[in-house]
């Protein structure tokens, strides 16, 4: 891992021997940057942000804009579900 100009990049090893550089904030740890001169509010905030931003990915990916939305489609297939055990 190293960082430049504030972008922090991170090695990954693909399992054919390639190389690949990420600084997507979703394929980086944040738990060794910590040792970089962050504070601990510093990487709680990083952390948050990295949930956040990966919930709202997924958000978009299953196509919902509110937490309601998320609740009734729990609800809409834990019955489908549940209907389907019972056939």
């Amino acid at each position: 891992m190293y960082n430049v100009d504030g972008i922090t990049y991170v090695k990954n090893v693909e399992i054919e021997g390639n190389e690949a550089m990420s600084k997507h904030p979703k394929d980086q740890d944040f738990s060794e940057e910590a040792d970089d001169g962050l504070d601990e509010d510093e990487y709680d905030e990083m952390e948050l942000l990295e949930r956040l931003e990966t919930l709202r990915e997924d958000m978009e990916d299953l196509g919902v804009t509110t937490l309601a939305e998320v609740i009734q489609r729990i609800e809409d297939l834990h019955g489908r579900l549940d209907a389907n055990r019972r056939h």
